[in-house]
């Protein structure tokens, strides 16, 4: 025992203070240039797979949009429980959103209609204010303000909630007993958030030519009777606005509610409420934005 613990000199156990050989060679060793082809390829990867994500995702609007649409005309989906999600979702956006969409019109009229009002009067066209307040006004601004107020307040807590529920694992256990996630959850809220569209794109817009109207009266930029100002705004709506401005609210309702929804479906294991809120929210806009110049092309 003793002879084998002398025999253990220097040269059989390493000293700390001798350095290391090994991680020595790999300290001196000159970093690995990556071809230029190489990184290239890789950046091409990446750009590859972002847009093929955001294509897929546009696929899946549209697929579930139509279908959407098809199970909304049969009866048999319209069981009680959708029924109640619908009626639940819809009762939460409009009255939740009404306070909401009357001030920001009471805003809009006060930036925009009477500004439009006493611009058109100083220059003498007067005559023109009804044209360009529905197209400027009714037709362009007021959809997109409704879809962002839809979805910052609705729009992004559907999101959260399906995102929740699919991250949780609850959407697997719902199609396990034989439940249909989107005939539960994703048919009544988005035709809940297209019926909340339309109505508060009208309040909205009736909120702010009135609110204008008051403005420009207290100024007194105009005199005629608010019957007669709502009476010339009508009188300038075209066949086509009258089609197109209803159909306009509806399709942003329609979207938001639909986008909303399968951005919390599609959401993984890996995504939380830091992944979610901006990915719901981006595409939201997108959406929107889209719809917009979409109607507002002269096909």
């Amino acid at each position: 025992m003793s002879g084998s613990q002398q025999t253990g000199g220097p040269n059989t156990t390493p000293s700390d203070d001798e350095p290391d050989l090994i991680l020595q060679t790999d300290a001196h060793k000159p970093a690995k240039r990556i071809p230029v082809h190489e990184w290239i390829r890789r950046k091409l990867a990446w750009i590859g797979r972002l847009v093929r994500r955001q294509v897929r995702f546009f696929l899946v609007v549209l697929g579930a949009g139509w279908g959407v649409i098809f199970e909304s005309f049969r009866s048999h989906a319209w069981r009680r429980t959708v029924r109640y999600e619908f009626v639940t979702t819809m009762n939460n956006i409009i009255g939740g959103g009404v306070s909401a969409s009357l001030f920001a019109g009471m805003l809009t009229g006060v930036a925009a209609v009477s500004q439009v009002i006493y611009w058109l009067g100083l220059t003498g066209l007067a005559k023109m204010t009804g044209s360009i307040l529905v197209n400027v006004v009714i037709r362009e601004i007021a959809p997109i303000l409704v879809g962002i107020l839809l979805l910052g307040r609705n729009g992004m807590l559907s999101a959260t909630e399906l995102g929740l529920l699919t991250i949780g694992g609850q959407v697997r256990s719902m199609q396990s007993v034989g439940m249909d996630p989107f005939l539960m959850l994703v048919l009544p809220r988005t035709l809940a958030f297209t019926v909340a569209g339309f109505t508060l794109g009208i309040l909205f817009s009736m909120s702010s030519l009135i609110t204008g109207y008051v403005m420009s009266r207290i100024s007194g930029v105009i005199t005629n009777p608010i019957w007669t100002f709502l009476d010339d705004v009508a009188a300038a709506m075209s066949v086509t606005d009258y089609a197109v401005i209803p159909l306009k609210f509806i399709m942003v309702g329609f979207v938001v509610g639909l986008g909303g929804c399968l951005t919390g479906l599609t959401a993984t294991n890996e995504d939380s409420l830091r992944t979610l809120l901006p990915r719901g929210f981006s595409r939201g806009m997108l959406i929107v934005m889209m719809v917009s110049v979409l109607f507002s092309l002269d096909l």
